[in-house]
Formats: structure tokens, C-alpha cells, sequence
């Protein structure tokens, strides 16, 4: 069949779920559950696929979107959940308000700051549950906390999970990782200096009184970002950054915020118009966020970073053949070394330091699953999209198709190649896989740097990322949004669109520019 035909077909569940959740704004869980059967159908009849390959192909992406992806979003609401019970998260409000009353400054903090360090520590929606249910607990409107946190996990995710999504491209690439992480920072550095300003505007339409702060906080992520990227490669240079901009923000908000009380309290107006203030101990501050800092030291004393506890943890894993159709198809699934466990891990021992009953948690652990049943719908179907079309060939027919119809233009397009792979998928190291080598060989048909394309797929994929339907799940999970799906999406896709089309230009004018050495 003409590969321009096979390319318009396999294009169907992706401009149906662009339809059904944008413009028909269906429930996620219906739609996705859909698409899932219209993918296989189509798989079957125009990519002939086996039947049994098929059934195998979606039973494996099922069985990975439990785990850990659902395990993931569990992991999250349980911890918020029990926060919210134990009324530790009133005092997390209060912490945070002496840090700074301002709206704008806290999504800093958390979405952008603390969402960059979950991603970069942790990824697999990390990113997006914590932070979005933190910001709804605090009085942000849930669709905005949704929105907010979405935007802010875009490009993060580049250098996301201790740098699996560059590591990963280099491997299936052949491109040597450090000059490749640098070429894909520059490429980033524009954005994570004007995505702050973004969320700036977004919670308040101004940024008068904080351009500065704004400023600093994109400064200190971009600047280390780039540094780290150059001489060290893809492991640390979103975790240094996301560190650095968390810092520097807490600090210069502080400074900024002198002239107020910066003690960690709460204030009530009586009545009588009185003023009672209840001052946070730092030991009731720790207990509160326990569950997080434990969360932060057991995912970096399991990462790559300590070589010893990630080889130690890694071999409680077991690798299962699903797929039927490749016998080289294996997934793996870690039973302890995965986030979502991480998350529960640092929640029961927090839960058991506060003095919480072991049956008490477990009954709200109950009663969180049972809140996520229809997210379990959707991000299940979604992962099952995404393995009948990597399988069947209908992925590499959009690749393809997309390199036949642009030609010499095709650096323009390059970016959105990567964002359709983490809107199919959700996940910028699957995107890598699925496109990158066809970007490599399109970049050397066309005589441009092999490591300037392949850089573009990884930057595309993070514009995705916030369109992606596994990620808006996941925000919608968070933040008690289940069902308004649509709206999240209709709410996203103009910044990705903007995202995509600005990352294309840079990415066709750039490649003629001897940028910092490239």
C-alpha cells in the first residue's frame, strides 16, 4: 500500500483522540478505551497483524501501565490523601505561606522547582501528581493546578529519571551522550528561561512585582543545566538545575518577603477582629513533609548515583515475554526500585513516625484505589495504544510518512515527530525510541549535524509530554478532576502547539549557526 495512505490511517487514533478529548471533550476512559480497540482493528486489517500479536501487544501495555505507571498515581494521591486526613497539609499551607503569600511565587516553588526535581529524580508522572495535588490542597483551582503542573513538566523531562531519555537516545543512536546532552540543552535553555514567566502570567496575568524572582528562577535551572550537560552528560543536569532554581527561588523570596513575618505560622482573624498566630515547630515542619524528604533520600540512595544500592535493589525484578511477536520483546518490572514503591515506602514509614495505625493507612490506601478506578480505564488503554502501533509499524509509518512530505524541510517538522511520540506513548524515552534513529538517518540524507536532530526529537517530545493523555490522567487523578479530561486538553494543546512550532523554527534556523561550539 502507498506509504502516503498507510501514513494518513495510522494517523486516525491520534486525530480521534485529539477530537474526542479537545473538541468532544469525552471522558478520557471512554474515548481511550475506544481508540484502544479502533488501533487494533486497524493494526489487523491494514498493518496485518497477527491476532494473537495484537492481544499480546495490548496485555503488555496494560500490564506496564499498572506498573508502575498507576502504581505511580496511587503512590501519589495515597501520600496526599493521608496528608490531607491527618491535617498535616495544613501545615505544609502554612510553611509555604511563610515562604511567601504569593500565588505566582508558589507555583514556582512547587510546580516548576519541585516538579522539576520529582521529574528529575523520579519521572513516571511523579511530576505532575505531587505537585498538582499540593497546589490544589493549598486554594488553587483543581483545572488549574492540573494545567499549571503540566506545562511546568515539560522540559524536565528531557534529562528526566536520572537522564534515562538522552541515555536511551544515545544508545539506540550511536551518538556520543555528552555531546549530545549539551546540544539538547542549548536547544532547551530558551525555554526553561521563558516557561517561569509562563506559569507567572497563567496564575496571575501579571508579573509586576516578580520579574525578577521569574528571572532567577529559569536563570538558575538553565545556566547549571547546560553546564552540567557539557562536561558531565545526561545523569545529572535536571536534578543540578531543578535544585538550583528550587534554592534560589525559596532564597530570593525570602529576601523579597522581609519586611513580613517569614516565622512559620498561621494567623486567624477572630470574631473580634483579634489576631491569634500558632507558630510551626520544626519538628511538627518535618513530620509534615516527611513523607517528601523521605521520598527525595530513598529515590537518590536508589539511583544510579549510588551504584552499590541501585545494583542491590535492582535484582528484585523479574522480565516477562508478553508480546508474541518478537522474541526479543522482555519486559522488565522492578518490584521496589520503581517510584511508585518508593512513594508508598516513604509514606508508611512517615505514617508510622506520626504514630498512624498500620490499619488506618491501609484503609485509606483502599480508598484511594477505589477513587482512581476509571484512571486505571484510561492509562491502561493509552499504553495499550501505544504498543499495537510501536509493533504493528504504524508509528514508523507516521515517521516515515512525515520525512516523504516535507523533504528539505523537514528540521521544521523534526520536533513534532518527538511530540507525537510522547502524545502516543507518554514518555520521552519512548519517543526516543520509536523516532530517533529515523531522525539520525534523515539528518545525514540531509547533510545537517546528526546530533542537532536527534537533540530535536528529545525537545519535541518534551512539548508532548503535557498533551499526552497518559499525563492528563494523571493530573485529572491528582486533583480529583476525573472526568474533565477535555478540558485540561483544550487547555494545553494551544502551549504545545506555540511550543512545537517555535522549537521547529530554532531547530531549522539553528543548524546554520556554529552556536557555543556546536
Amino acid at each position: 500500500m502507498n506509504q502516503y495512505v498507510l501514513f494518513l490511517i495510522a494517523m486516525i487514533p491520534i486525530i480521534w483522540l485529539i477530537i474526542s478529548l479537545g473538541i468532544l471533550k469525552l471522558p478520557a476512559h471512554k474515548t481511550c478505551l475506544f481508540t484502544a480497540f479502533l488501533s487494533l482493528f486497524i493494526a489487523i486489517m491494514f498493518w496485518k497483524m497477527p491476532i494473537i500479536d495484537g492481544i499480546t501487544a495490548s496485555i503488555e501495555g496494560m500490564a506496564i501501565a499498572i506498573w508502575p505507571i498507576l502504581l505511580v498515581i496511587v503512590a501519589a494521591l495515597f501520600t496526599y490523601n493521608l496528608a490531607v486526613e491527618t491535617k498535616t497539609m495544613d501545615t505544609m499551607k502554612t510553611m509555604l505561606s511563610s515562604i511567601t503569600t504569593d500565588n505566582r511565587v508558589q507555583v514556582l516553588i512547587l510546580a516548576w522547582g519541585f516538579g522539576g526535581f520529582l521529574e528529575a529524580v523520579a519521572g513516571y508522572g511523579t511530576a505532575v501528581a505531587i505537585p498538582a495535588s499540593i497546589l490544589a490542597s493549598i486554594g488553587f483551582n483543581p483545572i488549574f493546578a492540573a494545567v499549571i503542573c503540566l506545562v511546568s513538566n515539560t522540559v524536565p523531562t528531557a534529562f528526566g529519571a536520572i537522564g534515562i531519555p538522552v541515555s536511551t537516545l544515545a544508545t539506540v543512536t550511536g551518538l556520543d551522550v555528552v555531546h549530545l546532552s549539551y546540544v539538547t540543552s542549548i536547544q532547551l535553555a530558551g525555554f526553561i528561561m521563558l516557561i517561569p514567566f509562563l506559569l507567572v502570567i497563567l496564575t496571575q496575568k501579571s508579573i509586576k512585582g516578580v520579574f525578577l524572582i521569574t528571572l532567577i528562577s529559569g536563570a538558575s535551572f538553565a545556566i547549571p543545566q547546560i553546564f552540567i550537560a557539557k562536561y558531565l552528560g545526561a545523569e545529572l543536569p535536571a536534578l543540578i538545575g531543578s535544585i538550583c532554581s528550587m534554592v534560589c527561588t525559596i532564597v530570593v523570596a525570602k529576601i523579597t518577603n522581609k519586611n513580613k513575618k517569614t516565622e512559620e505560622s498561621m494567623v486567624d482573624v477572630n470574631s473580634q477582629g483579634s489576631i491569634s498566630v500558632r507558630k510551626i515547630s520544626f519538628k511538627e515542619g518535618i513530620l509534615a513533609w516527611s513523607p517528601y524528604i523521605l521520598l527525595c533520600i530513598l529515590i537518590l540512595l536508589t539511583s544510579p548515583l549510588v551504584p552499590s544500592i541501585n545494583l542491590f535493589v535492582g535484582k528484585f525484578s523479574s522480565n516477562f515475554q508478553i508480546y508474541t511477536g518478537d522474541t526479543s520483546s522482555i519486559t522488565n518490572f522492578a518490584w521496589i526500585n520503581t517510584p511508585g514503591m518508593m512513594i508508598i515506602i516513604a509514606t508508611l514509614i512517615a505514617g508510622l513516625v506520626q504514630k498512624l495505625k498500620i490499619r488506618y493507612m491501609i484503609n485509606v490506601f483502599k480508598r484511594t484505589v477505589i477513587q482512581l478506578k476509571t484512571s486505571f480505564i484510561t492509562i491502561m488503554s493509552i499504553v495499550a495504544i501505544s504498543k499495537i502501533m510501536s509493533y504493528s509499524g504504524m508509528t514508523s509509518s507516521i515517521s516515515f510518512g512525515l520525512c516523504a512530505i516535507t523533504g528539505n524541510f523537514y528540521p521544521l517538522i523534526s520536533p513534532l515527530l518527538g511530540a507525537i511520540g510522547t502524545f502516543v506513548t507518554g514518555s520521552d524515552t519512548s519517543a526516543n525510541i520509536l523516532f530517533g534513529g529515523l531522525q539520525v538517518e534523515a539528518a545525514k540524507s540531509l547533510s545537517i549535524d546528526p546530533y542537532w536532530i536527534a537533540s530535536a526529537n528529545t525537545a519535541g517530545a518534551t512539548a508532548g509530554k503535557m498533551i499526552s493523555p497518559q499525563s492528563i490522567a494523571i493530573a485529572t487523578s491528582a486533583t480529583g478532576l476525573i472526568g474533565q479530561e477535555g478540558k485540561i486538553f483544550s487547555s494545553t494543546i494551544k502551549y504545545c502547539i506555540g511550543y512545537v512550532i517555535v522549537l521547529g523554527i530554532i531547530v531549522y534556523f539553528g543548524r546554520y549557526l556554529p552556536i557555543l561550539g556546536l
